[in-house]
Protein backbone atom coordinates (compact mmCIF):
# COMPACT_ATOMS: atom_id res chain seq x y z
CA UNK A 1 0.00 0.00 0.00
CA UNK A 2 1.39 3.66 -1.16
CA UNK A 3 1.83 6.53 1.33
CA UNK A 4 -0.75 8.74 1.53
CA UNK A 5 0.70 12.50 1.06
CA UNK A 6 -1.90 15.46 1.55
CA UNK A 7 -0.40 18.97 0.99
CA UNK A 8 -1.63 20.34 4.34
CA UNK A 9 0.23 17.14 5.42
CA UNK A 10 3.33 18.54 3.78
CA UNK A 11 2.99 22.03 5.02
CA UNK A 12 3.03 20.88 9.18
CA UNK A 13 6.06 18.67 8.27
CA UNK A 14 7.74 22.05 6.86
CA UNK A 15 6.61 23.75 9.64
CA UNK A 16 7.78 21.54 12.16
CA UNK A 17 11.45 21.12 10.44
CA UNK A 18 11.35 25.11 10.18
CA UNK A 19 10.43 25.22 14.42
CA UNK A 20 13.77 21.97 14.90
CA UNK A 21 16.24 24.54 13.26
CA UNK A 22 15.08 27.69 15.06
CA UNK A 23 15.92 25.87 17.74
CA UNK A 24 18.72 24.65 17.26
CA UNK A 25 19.61 28.09 16.01
CA UNK A 26 18.32 29.79 19.14
CA UNK A 27 20.63 27.83 21.22
CA UNK A 28 23.69 27.91 19.21
CA UNK A 29 23.21 31.75 19.70
CA UNK A 30 22.62 31.43 23.52
CA UNK A 31 25.74 28.82 23.67
CA UNK A 32 27.73 31.85 21.80
CA UNK A 33 26.75 34.72 24.20
CA UNK A 34 27.01 32.68 27.05
CA UNK A 35 30.48 31.93 26.21
CA UNK A 36 30.98 35.53 25.06
CA UNK A 37 29.72 37.01 28.56
CA UNK A 38 31.87 34.42 30.47
CA UNK A 39 34.86 35.21 28.54
CA UNK A 40 33.66 39.50 29.52
CA UNK A 41 33.13 39.04 33.00
CA UNK A 42 36.37 37.12 33.61
CA UNK A 43 38.91 39.92 32.40
CA UNK A 44 40.64 41.72 34.88
CA UNK A 45 39.03 45.50 35.93
CA UNK A 46 41.69 48.65 35.47
CA UNK A 47 42.01 51.62 36.34
CA UNK A 48 41.00 53.72 33.57
CA UNK A 49 44.56 55.84 33.53
CA UNK A 50 45.76 52.16 33.43
CA UNK A 51 43.74 50.76 30.96
CA UNK A 52 45.38 49.62 27.56
CA UNK A 53 44.63 47.66 24.53
CA UNK A 54 46.87 45.24 23.36
CA UNK A 55 47.58 46.74 20.70
CA UNK A 56 47.63 50.59 21.29
CA UNK A 57 50.61 52.76 20.52
CA UNK A 58 52.92 53.71 23.10
CA UNK A 59 50.73 56.34 25.16
CA UNK A 60 53.27 56.67 27.96
CA UNK A 61 53.95 60.23 27.59
CA UNK A 62 50.90 61.49 26.76
CA UNK A 63 49.59 59.98 29.93
CA UNK A 64 52.07 61.75 31.84
CA UNK A 65 50.90 64.73 30.29
CA UNK A 66 47.69 64.13 31.36
CA UNK A 67 48.40 63.43 34.46
CA UNK A 68 50.69 66.61 35.77
CA UNK A 69 47.62 68.54 33.63
CA UNK A 70 49.47 69.99 30.67
CA UNK A 71 46.40 69.12 27.98
CA UNK A 72 47.74 71.12 25.49
CA UNK A 73 50.72 69.08 25.68
CA UNK A 74 49.15 65.86 25.72
CA UNK A 75 46.65 67.14 22.76
CA UNK A 76 49.30 68.19 20.63
CA UNK A 77 51.29 64.61 20.86
CA UNK A 78 48.08 62.55 20.60
CA UNK A 79 46.86 64.30 17.18
CA UNK A 80 50.90 63.16 15.91
CA UNK A 81 50.04 59.98 16.94
CA UNK A 82 46.77 60.09 15.49
CA UNK A 83 48.27 60.80 12.19
CA UNK A 84 49.46 56.84 12.03
CA UNK A 85 47.49 55.23 14.91
CA UNK A 86 43.64 55.05 14.19
CA UNK A 87 42.92 53.43 17.66
CA UNK A 88 40.08 54.39 20.44
CA UNK A 89 42.84 54.56 23.31
CA UNK A 90 44.24 57.96 21.25
CA UNK A 91 40.65 59.14 20.61
CA UNK A 92 39.34 58.78 24.12
CA UNK A 93 42.54 60.61 25.36
CA UNK A 94 42.35 63.01 23.03
CA UNK A 95 38.50 63.72 23.83
CA UNK A 96 39.71 63.78 27.58
CA UNK A 97 42.41 66.08 27.33
CA UNK A 98 40.34 68.60 24.69
CA UNK A 99 37.39 68.68 27.25
CA UNK A 100 39.63 69.57 30.19
CA UNK A 101 40.90 72.18 27.82
CA UNK A 102 37.39 73.30 27.11
CA UNK A 103 37.07 72.11 24.09
CA UNK A 104 33.89 70.13 24.52
CA UNK A 105 32.87 70.26 20.69
CA UNK A 106 35.96 68.40 19.68
CA UNK A 107 36.22 66.76 22.69
CA UNK A 108 32.45 65.26 21.35
CA UNK A 109 34.18 63.92 18.44
CA UNK A 110 36.81 62.19 19.86
CA UNK A 111 34.66 60.48 22.43
CA UNK A 112 32.45 59.34 19.55
CA UNK A 113 35.36 58.69 17.23
CA UNK A 114 36.67 56.10 19.72
CA UNK A 115 33.34 54.33 20.31
CA UNK A 116 33.29 53.44 16.71
CA UNK A 117 36.24 51.88 17.11
CA UNK A 118 35.35 49.93 20.51
CA UNK A 119 32.19 50.55 21.46
CA UNK A 120 33.20 48.63 24.81
CA UNK A 121 35.82 51.31 25.93
CA UNK A 122 34.30 51.98 28.97
CA UNK A 123 36.88 54.72 29.25
CA UNK A 124 35.38 56.35 26.58
CA UNK A 125 31.79 55.20 27.83
CA UNK A 126 32.79 57.38 31.21
CA UNK A 127 34.32 60.36 29.83
CA UNK A 128 31.33 61.04 27.51
CA UNK A 129 28.88 60.62 30.35
CA UNK A 130 31.04 63.23 32.48
CA UNK A 131 30.94 65.81 29.03
CA UNK A 132 27.19 65.76 28.99
CA UNK A 133 27.30 65.68 32.66
CA UNK A 134 29.20 69.00 32.27
CA UNK A 135 27.17 70.47 29.13
CA UNK A 136 23.75 70.16 31.51
CA UNK A 137 22.39 66.79 29.16
CA UNK A 138 22.12 64.15 32.67
CA UNK A 139 19.72 62.38 30.60
CA UNK A 140 22.60 61.44 27.86
CA UNK A 141 24.87 61.01 30.61
CA UNK A 142 22.03 58.41 31.83
CA UNK A 143 22.72 56.65 28.87
CA UNK A 144 26.19 56.13 29.55
CA UNK A 145 26.31 55.33 32.51
CA UNK A 146 23.52 52.63 31.28
CA UNK A 147 26.06 51.26 29.16
CA UNK A 148 28.91 51.18 31.43
CA UNK A 149 26.13 49.08 33.66
CA UNK A 150 25.99 46.49 31.08
CA UNK A 151 29.72 46.40 30.08
CA UNK A 152 30.86 45.90 33.91
CA UNK A 153 27.63 44.52 35.59
CA UNK A 154 29.72 43.39 38.77
CA UNK A 155 30.69 47.11 38.97
CA UNK A 156 33.57 49.17 37.48
CA UNK A 157 35.47 52.13 38.36
CA UNK A 158 34.24 54.27 35.39
CA UNK A 159 30.62 53.21 35.98
CA UNK A 160 31.22 54.04 39.53
CA UNK A 161 32.69 57.61 38.69
CA UNK A 162 30.17 58.52 36.07
CA UNK A 163 27.98 57.58 38.52
CA UNK A 164 28.87 60.02 40.92
CA UNK A 165 29.37 63.07 38.99
CA UNK A 166 25.93 62.53 37.84
CA UNK A 167 24.56 62.43 41.50
CA UNK A 168 26.80 65.42 41.99
CA UNK A 169 25.01 67.82 39.25
CA UNK A 170 21.38 66.23 40.19
CA UNK A 171 22.80 67.12 44.15
CA UNK A 172 23.30 70.76 42.86
CA UNK A 173 20.51 71.21 40.96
Amino acid sequence: MGTFSHPLLDLEKEKLAMTKTLHLIAAGITLAVSLALASILSEPVYAVDNMTSADAPDLTGPREKIKSKNYAGAIEELKKISDTNQHADVYNLLGFSLRKSGDVKSALTYYTKALEFDPNHRAAREYLGELYVETGNVEKAKEQLAALAKLCPAGCEEREDLQKAIGTKSSSN
